[in-house]
């Protein structure tokens, strides 16, 4: 019977593996240059990474003192946005859903600082920082929020449906917009372009049949896919260990390999991003999973008061520990790359930048009805006129 109990016991308990890095203040500065417009030399704690059928990113990183403070700064540009959307909503100025990304600036601002104008990015509703960084504005994204013609969609798309030239949305189904990406790779593969589709994700989304069909058709043909799930332990109202069996969720590709990485830490977040693009595009290997361990402060959407599932200890206990912003602000303060009256400075900045946009975006008038109908083709595809509700309601372009 001790032996069957041992058994049973050993069924239960987890394989001794170290658990993923989530701290956002481990990186060490292995060297400082004198010339501080040269790289500094960081070296990431190892446990900042798990890998699966792949080897680990260098632990040592090469970032410039301006690339750590430019960061700074967007993170907090984006964590200012998302709090005056946060108050925009509550005064009932903003309505409908509204997924915010509180706490996740990490993972937003680390990716687009690893990859270039020519990658294509693609996520689902939690998009506003990425619509910003990758080529929108803050006063496009708060007045699309408010249904105003100055927003980056017109008015008409909402929190979910936002897009550049090279950022493909804000997609509202769950799990939908990894197929797409791994359409925009075979484009990019189809045209020999030298250029990476990150297509973001969530844990929730990672049991959608759709997901692992795009990773089977990613790896039969090799494409420059980077598919990117962004575990910040809750999908909805439900924990990571509730919905899936196995919540290492980098090691679900099957014959894809896979990188587990601290997304609270900004600068393992860029080391991996870097990684997974000399994967796809320099190297040529196919497609990667990336998985960043990250948390949200809010609910799942603002309807959501996200205290029901977990506690407030435990939000606490991230704000004031975890923080990424806080721990950037942590290396750049002790390596002397900043002081803290220069970097309230740029906390400044970026709450004055905001606060702007925002009232700038307020004044932007509604969309007309006749905007209705516009928009729904691509430009210059679009028929002479649009059928209305009745046969007889006919609309001219």
């Amino acid at each position: 019977m001790a032996s069957l109990a041992r058994f049973r016991a050993s069924r239960r308990l987890p394989q001794l593996v170290r658990a993923i890095q989530t701290s956002a203040d481990t990186t060490q500065l292995q060297e400082k240059p004198a010339d501080l417009s040269q790289p500094l030399t960081l070296r990431l704690s190892e446990d900042s990474f798990h890998t699966f059928n792949c080897d680990m990113p260098e632990l040592d990183v090469q970032v410039t003192k301006n690339q750590l403070l430019d960061m700074y700064k967007k993170m907090t540009t984006m964590r200012r946005m998302e709090m005056a959307a946060d108050a925009l909503y509550k005064a009932k100025l903003i309505r409908g859903f509204c997924h915010l990304a509180i706490g996740q600036e990490a993972v937003s601002v680390g990716l687009e600082e690893g990859i270039t104008s020519e990658d294509r990015v693609i996520t689902s509703y939690r998009c506003h920082p990425l619509a910003v960084l990758r080529g929108g504005t803050i006063k496009g994204v708060i007045a699309e929020l408010l249904g105003r013609q100055a927003g980056m969609s017109h008015g008409k798309g909402g929190s979910m449906h936002i897009f550049t030239p090279s950022f493909f949305g804000g997609n509202g189904i769950v799990g939908a917009q990894v197929p797409l990406g791994a359409g925009i790779a075979f484009t990019q593969k189809y045209l020999g372009s030298d250029s990476a589709t990150f297509a973001l994700y969530g844990d929730g989304a990672s049991n959608q049949g759709q997901v692992f069909e795009a990773f089977n058709m990613a790896k039969l043909w090799d494409l420059p896919c980077v598919f990117v799930c962004e575990n910040n332990k809750y999908g909805m109202g439900t924990s990571a260990e509730r919905s899936s069996s196995n919540t290492a969720y980098y090691t679900r590709g099957d014959k894809i390999p896979g990188l587990q990485v601290n997304g609270m830490d900004i600068v393992a977040t860029l080391q991996a991003v870097r990684y997974a693009r000399d994967w796809t595009v320099k190297e040529k290997k196919g497609p990667l999973l990336l998985e960043f361990v990250t948390y949200r402060y809010g609910g799942h959407s603002m309807s959501d008061p996200g205290t029901t599932y977990r506690t407030r200890e435990e939000v606490q206990r991230m704000r004031s520990t975890q923080d990424p912003i806080r721990g950037l602000q942590r290396y750049i303060e002790e390596w002397g790359l900043a002081t803290e009256q220069e970097l309230k400075q740029l906390d400044k900045e970026a709450k004055a930048a905001v606060d702007e946009a925002v009232e700038e975006a307020k004044k932007s008038p509604e969309p007309l009805v006749e905007d209705l109908w516009t928009d729904i083709y691509y430009k210059g595809t679009e028929p002479p006129f649009m059928r209305g509700r009745e046969r007889e309601e006919v609309h001219h372009y």
